[in-house]
């Protein structure tokens, strides 16, 4: 097969060659699954080595521009479309050489053979009532294993009868909106523009609550009706809810009958300590603990879970009903299965030595140069910057995509004297690209201002 491959003679030859096919790629010209030519053919076409464009073909099968497969030969990955972006949603549509945005783990990790494995169990073993219209809280069987989960691995007082499964975080946050029937609701600051408008949508009335080096301050709550959390790892600064904090907004919600919306993230992933216990467990009545799997084994299962006080359970259920009427079953009982198998722990603790070690690079590329916050837990760091839009533009130019601080807080750019950094997620590139992003990315840093 024929394929036409325009070197630039300054660019070196292997650089060229990736050059000239991951820009074919990203402009159409290649579709995906549009096969390559073998490297031996290629390179006699170029007058290149051999290995010139294996080592090109590497590189952009490490990056998702290309897969290679045993009989199968090279072939154009199928990559997101530009023209599905939704207006005002944050998309990973305009696939960047280098992926460091932050809020996805790596996917890649999904553990395949132990989801169908209990996928399999939970279907020769469910009833048949299992497949028609169910409980709008969610299966029992999933409800009885996040019970034990959560209660042993968070810290969260879980009874079956209190959780409600969802469709993820954002479902769960509407439906708490809907039941609250507006007021006002307190929301971190900074913190992610998306949930705000979620609240907004849902008739709530948002307020910001300012975060510091220990967190959200608990004096400025006043009068809201409830207050929106991230306290294992805040959301983007990554602090820990300063222990006085987690007494003074439990003590808040005691005394003004206000209700606390715990958002545990990524609660699961803690590095140089054992992981902070859930707010949740200081303060069952008052506290709403939203959970999902999204972190942990990916988004695309679409499972979350409420544990709520006794008082909203029905009013909750009833919303959901009302809203999808129940999210769908089977994956309910595959993951339960895994749970109770013990295969989510082996598959939690597997990741958290990975992103521990993703983390430990970051740190050792970045944090000799710069300040690096929010490092003890997560999946993204803040790396603070003089100048974040000058310092986004040279990341971009690089190739390298991330978060800026400045999109989060409540009022655009903060203000003045507001601390000024780059969101980087080190949960989605490829094992294999990874060290590259960073150092493509400690580049473009490389000679900013601090």
């Amino acid at each position: 097969m024929d394929l036409h491959v325009e070197l630039i003679a300054s660019e070196g030859r292997r650089n060229g060659i990736e050059r000239a096919l991951r820009d074919a790629v990203r402009d159409g010209r290649l579709a995906p699954g549009a096969r390559l030519p073998a490297t031996r053919r290629l390179a006699e076409e170029l007058g290149v080595s051999r290995g010139t464009v294996k080592a090109a073909y590497d590189q952009l099968v490490a990056e998702g521009y290309l897969t290679a497969r045993q009989g199968s030969g090279t072939q154009v990955a199928a990559l997101p479309a530009v023209e599905t972006e939704v207006p005002g949603v944050a998309s990973r549509a305009r696939a960047p050489r280098f992926d460091l945005r932050p809020g996805s783990p790596d996917v890649g990790t999904f553990p395949a053979a132990a989801w169908l494995r209990a996928l399999r169990r939970a279907i020769a073993t469910a009833p048949s009532l299992a497949y028609d219209y169910g409980d709008p809280r969610g299966r029992i069987e999933l409800r009885t294993a996040l019970s034990g989960y959560l209660g042993r691995a968070r810290g969260v007082v879980a009874p079956p009868e209190r959780i409600v499964i969802t469709s993820g975080y954002v479902q769960g946050l509407a439906l708490l909106t809907r039941v609250l029937d507006g007021g006002e609701i307190a929301m971190e600051d900074p913190g992610l523009a998306f949930h705000r408008e979620v609240v907004r949508r849902g008739g709530g009335r948002v307020v910001p609550v300012r975060v510091d080096e220990q967190g959200a301050c608990a004096g400025e709550l006043g009068d809201a009706r409830a207050v929106v959390l991230t306290p294992a790892h805040q959301y983007p600064t990554g602090v820990t809810l300063h222990p006085s904090r987690r007494r003074a907004v439990t003590d808040w919600a005691r005394a003004r009958g206000g209700l606390i919306v715990e958002d545990d993230y990524d609660g699961e992933f803690r590095y140089d300590r054992q992981p902070v216990g859930a707010l949740q467990g200081m303060a069952p009545g008052q506290v709403v603990y939203l959970g999902t799997a999204s972190k942990t084994l990916g988004p695309a299962l679409r499972l979350g879970w409420m544990v709520l006080p006794p008082r909203l359970v029905d009013a909750v259920a009833d919303a959901k009903l009302h809203s999808d009427h129940h999210t769908e079953t089977l994956g309910q009982l595959a993951l339960a299965e895994l749970i109770d198998s013990h295969a989510y722990d082996r598959h939690v603790r597997a990741c958290r030595l990975r992103y521990r070690r993703r983390r430990d690079q970051l740190l050792h590329r970045l944090g000799t140069r710069r300040a690096v916050r929010g490092i003890a837990a997560g999946l993204h760091a803040l790396v603070e910057v003089a100048d974040e839009k000058e310092a986004l533009a040279r990341a971009e130019a690089a190739g390298v995509a991330v978060g800026r601080l400045g999109d989060h807080w409540h009022t655009p750019d903060g203000g003045e004297g507001r601390t000024q950094g780059l969101v980087v997620g080190y949960g989605t590139p490829r094992e294999r690209v990874y060290p590259q992003a960073l150092e493509a990315l400690g580049q473009a840093l490389d000679g900013l201002g601090h």
